[in-house]
């Protein structure tokens, strides 16, 4: 089963590794969200998640005191499929990053 508190706290210590003590920057930003979501889905792997489908996304933006609403809707089996998700926030950008556990019959 796709345990989702555990796969929490594995985006969560990514999300630390990876962004801690940064500065916003738009050019960097587009290869942290690349490097993140490898990271994830390969630590995720490594979980042995067997015949589940990994789907990682991972959104970066600037801290301008703009709101901003972010939404999923999946068609999935509620009984094997889940997510989890974590959110890195500092002075100058945050990070929301999700995975999706989607089993394979």
């Amino acid at each position: 089963r796709f345990r989702a508190a555990l796969v929490k706290d594995v985006i969560h210590g990514i999300l630390q590794e990876e962004l801690s003590g940064k500065n916003y920057d738009a050019q960097e930003a587009i290869s942290w969200t690349k490097v993140i979501t490898d990271t994830i889905k390969l630590r995720l792997k490594e979980l042995n998640f067997d015949r589940y489908k990994i789907i990682v996304q991972v959104l970066i933006g600037e801290q301008r005191g703009q709101g901003v609403q972010m939404g999923c809707r999946c068609f999935w089996d509620s009984d094997t499929d889940n997510y989890a998700q974590d959110i890195f926030i500092n002075e100058s950008f945050f990070c929301i990053a999700a995975a999706y556990g989607i089993f394979t019959y």
